[in-house]
Formats: structure tokens, C-alpha cells, sequence
């Protein structure tokens, strides 16, 4: 990954570093989550860094402890009083707005999709609609919660939709890298995610992403 150019990764830090703002002003800045996210992603950087997730010959692979945790995490959260508390205190108008970072996510993976180092089918050229979430967010936000014109309805079914592309992605990266179980990307496997700062894709962006419109579902249900 030493080949890469250096906006690449300059895009995506920043990236991680507002999606970072966004779900910590989405929380009223609890300070338990600002330690807690900073802990971890700073805990994996030095492990990206360290070349632990290049090997992808284990069972289960290496890569699974990157989404592993925070999973166990955001199931915690949403099944404890106190995560059901501090579920309650995020501002729906903030998760939908943090959404907007799946842009410039996109718009790495098909940067380094022309580097080589991620498939076509990881990006908006192949399977990955997910920009598609990105750019419907702020109209979401605007509509849905400034001039309140949408229904609950609406903003459920947005959230619902997303989620689905977004799992469509990630079940797409993970039978894109090259473990034994691969299915797409042979000539051109998904190693990218196994690099710093790309390891944050999997460890913080995504399950922050996922939490914002699991969030939003409960709160609209309710």
C-alpha cells in the first residue's frame, strides 16, 4: 500500500475524523463514548500499522476482529438500561446528517479500486450503490428534520433501504478479500481493508454508520 497516493489516505482520515464529530455531537458529546471511540480507533491504528490483519490465512481471519467487537458493542448498547439510555440522548437529526460521510467512503474505495487495491465490484462501477445513501442524506436531513415535511414513514423506510445497502457492501468486501472462503474480486482481491487507515472502514465508519440507522429505527418505531 506504500504506492498509494497521499490524498487517498488523507481523504479517508479525515473522513473517519468527521465521522468522529458527527457521532460525538449526535451523543451531546458523552464523554464514555468520545474515550471509548478514541481508545479503539487509536488501538487499531497501531495494529494496522503493525501488519497484523495482512495475514489472511487464519481461521477465523484476522480481519474479523476488526468488526467483531464493535458488533458486540452496539448489541450490548441496545439491549442494557444504560445503552437504552444513552440511546435516547442522540439527536436524530445528527446520525442522519453523519451519513454524508458514505461519499467520500465511496469515493476512496473507487480510488483505490483504480490502484488496485479493492475490486470494481466493491464500488459505485460494480455492486456498491451505497453513495447512493450519501447523497440522499442531507435532502433527508433538510426535509425530514428543518422543514418536518416527511413522515415517520418515510424516514423509517430511508434507514431500512440504507441498512440493506449497506449490508449489501460488507457482505460484498468481506467475499472480496482473499480468505478461503473469497467469492468476487480473484484478479484484483480486496487488501485494502487490511492496511492503515483503511482498517478504520471496517472498525469505526461502518458500525458507526450501522449504529446511526439502528438508532433511528428504534426511535421511529417508538
Amino acid at each position: 500500500m506504500e504506492n498509494l497516493p497521499n490524498y487517498i489516505n488523507i481523504v479517508f482520515i479525515l473522513t473517519t475524523l468527521l465521522t468522529m464529530l458527527l457521532l460525538f455531537k449526535a451523543g451531546n458529546y458523552s464523554k464514555p463514548l468520545i474515550i471509548i471511540t478514541t481508545l479503539w480507533l487509536a488501538v487499531q491504528a497501531i495494529i494496522g500499522l503493525s501488519g497484523f490483519y495482512t495475514i489472511s490465512s487464519g481461521v477465523p481471519p484476522r480481519f474479523m476482529l476488526l468488526l467483531a467487537p464493535p458488533v458486540i458493542l452496539i448489541t450490548v448498547i441496545f439491549f442494557t438500561k444504560k445503552g437504552k439510555e444513552l440511546i435516547n440522548n442522540f439527536s436524530l437529526k445528527t446520525l442522519t446528517l453523519l451519513h454524508i460521510v458514505r461519499i467520500p467512503v465511496e469515493l476512496v474505495l473507487y480510488w483505490l479500486y483504480l490502484h488496485k487495491a479493492v475490486p470494481q465490484v466493491m464500488t459505485f462501477e460494480g455492486h456498491n450503490f451505497d453513495i447512493l445513501c450519501g447523497l440522499s442524506a442531507p435532502f433527508i436531513y433538510y426535509f425530514g428534520f428543518i422543514k418536518k415535511v416527511l413522515s415517520k414513514r418515510v424516514l423509517m423506510a430511508w434507514n431500512i433501504i440504507c441498512m440493506l445497502l449497506l449490508a449489501n457492501i460488507v457482505i460484498t468486501a468481506v467475499l472480496s478479500a482473499p480468505f478461503r472462503f473469497q467469492q468476487f474480486g480473484f484478479e484484483q482481491p480486496n487488501i485494502a481493508l487490511f492496511y492503515f487507515p483503511f482498517v478504520w472502514l471496517p472498525a469505526f465508519v461502518v458500525p458507526a454508520v450501522l449504529f446511526a440507522h439502528l438508532v433511528a429505527v428504534r426511535r421511529l418505531a417508538r
